[in-house]
């Protein structure tokens, strides 16, 4: 019976769809099946001689390493996955299944392209991981840095940028920016001709790399850069408009970002903008519920926060506080003369003098109407206390022109003090304000510490300029 002469082992081999590799005791490439090309995007001959472990992403090298020495200690890995870097810099997912030789000092392995299969669950968790973050994220920043994180686990973010536009003031602001060179670009209107203003303007992701530089218009291949080598921007799209954009950067010798990459961060951005927006609602909702909105100074809820704050720790250090309450004398007046916008602008003009008259430490809020509340922390002497409210008193004293007249105002203080005139929250309030009313009663301006340890008005009233 007549035999057939099989063909070379090899011309089987490479037919298959999956990689044969096999590896020196260094790590080399001694010989490598057809499929390689189709996997790695090197020829057979390109890769015979070199190290197996230079095309191996950095990121994984190291795990890449122990596992060799694992399977050349006679311990075969049936599933084993790494990420090599293509040729053309894009990263594929491998699954390993790879064995020593010991008789030919070699080790044999085969390679099985998983990236599509990996692709599709990172992109199902990293929509998950995003949709958990914006519920879970103490504010914006904590969820920029978790979106960095995210949007990392599918493909090379060591530069990753978040730019948000404010259509309104027309401004485009980078409240988180990672890179190995250049620092976050300052708040300023979008620069036509900008990769950022390119990707906002036209709501289109833009990937740019040294061979598509030649096709874009001038002004945009100066955007990439003395050493880029690519850029890709997707825009950030919600049912508002564009709010942002998403930007990641490779230097030279870097990654190279593909068309996939730029599908594969699109995806996921849509639900990065719905999460943005989400946490920037609760942001302005929380801001709402903890300051007066026509100051933006603390309201009443805020400031009896920081008061039960400030009172526990006066009291673990034994330290001492005070509160001045401040009624502006008169106030109806401007409001029945001048309007209630002219009111609005005097009320945010005392505002910030307030401010200035104390320490950042301090507080000012607004609790209502016209009247507001200084908390001063860790005064060393009662006295400082009414220095502080006679530095008040002239600074709320000095003109102020509203609509082309110029205003005084007139402004009524009580200050209460800790330990001396209670140590609640309450009994502070209480006796501060009640303090001011007596100031009122007894002439404008004045500012009483009523109740004082010895049991007198302490002599610290002044009489204010008519």
């Amino acid at each position: 019976m007549e035999t057939k002469t099989c063909a070379p082992l090899a011309s089987f081999i490479d037919l298959m769809l999956d990689a044969i590799c096999v590896v020196d005791a260094e790590g080399r490439f001694v010989f490598v099946s057809a499929a390689c090309e189709r996997i790695f995007g090197y020829t057979p001959e390109e890769m015979i001689g070199k190290a197996m472990i230079e095309m191996v992403l950095p990121a994984d090298r190291e795990r890449t390493l122990q596992a060799a020495k694992q399977i050349m200690s006679g311990h075969p890995e049936p599933h084993f996955e790494n990420r090599y870097v293509r040729k053309d810099g894009q990263v594929v997912h491998i699954m390993w299944s790879a064995r020593w030789s010991e008789a030919d000092q070699l080790r044999i392995a085969v390679a099985h392209d998983i990236t599509e299969r990996k692709q599709a669950e990172s992109m199902q968790a990293a929509l998950y991981a995003i949709s958990e973050a914006a519920h879970t994220a103490e504010d914006l920043l904590a969820l920029f840095q978790r979106i960095h994180q995210i949007i990392g686990e599918l493909l090379p973010a060591h530069n990753f940028s978040v730019a948000l536009y404010d259509e309104k003031n027309d401004q485009l602001s980078f409240p988180y920016h990672v890179d190995a060179y250049d620092q976050a670009p300052v708040p300023r209107k979008p620069a036509a001709g900008t990769f950022c203003a390119e990707v906002i303007r036209t709501g289109q992701p833009l990937l740019l790399t040294s061979e598509t530089l030649t096709t874009l218009p001038e002004h945009l291949r100066v955007t990439v850069g003395r050493n880029s080598l690519c850029w890709l921007g997707v825009p950030l799209n919600s049912h508002k408009g564009t709010i942002g954009a998403l930007v990641l950067k490779s230097y030279s010798g870097g990654i190279r970002y593909t068309e996939k990459d730029k599908e594969l961060l699109q995806f996921v951005s849509t639900q990065v903008a719905t999460a943005i927006e989400r946490q920037q609602l609760h942001a302005r909702l929380q801001c709402m519920a903890q300051y007066d909105e026509l100051t933006n100074l603390p309201n009443r809820g805020l400031l009896h926060d920081r008061l039960r704050i400030a009172l526990a720790r006066a009291r673990r250090e034994q330290g001492r506080l005070s509160l001045l309450y401040l009624d502006l004398d008169k106030f109806k007046q401007v409001n029945d003369t001048f309007g209630h916008a002219a009111g609005d602008r005097l009320l945010r003009e005392v505002a910030n003098r307030l401010k200035q008259c104390v320490r950042e430490a301090d507080t000012v809020a607004r609790i209502g109407g016209d009247e507001f509340v200084v908390l001063l922390e860790s005064i060393q002497l009662p006295e400082h206390a009414a220095l502080v409210a006679e530095k008040i008193r002239r600074a709320l004293n000095q003109p102020l022109n509203i609509d082309g007249h110029s205003l005084r105002t007139l402004t009524s203080i009580g200050i209460a003090l800790y330990p001396e005139h209670g140590d609640e929250e309450q009994q502070l309030l209480k006796h501060a304000d009640e303090a001011m009313y007596f100031a009122k009663k007894n002439g404008d301006n004045r500012l009483p510490m009523r109740g004082a340890p010895n049991g007198s008005d302490d002599g610290t009233r002044t009489e204010a300029p008519a």
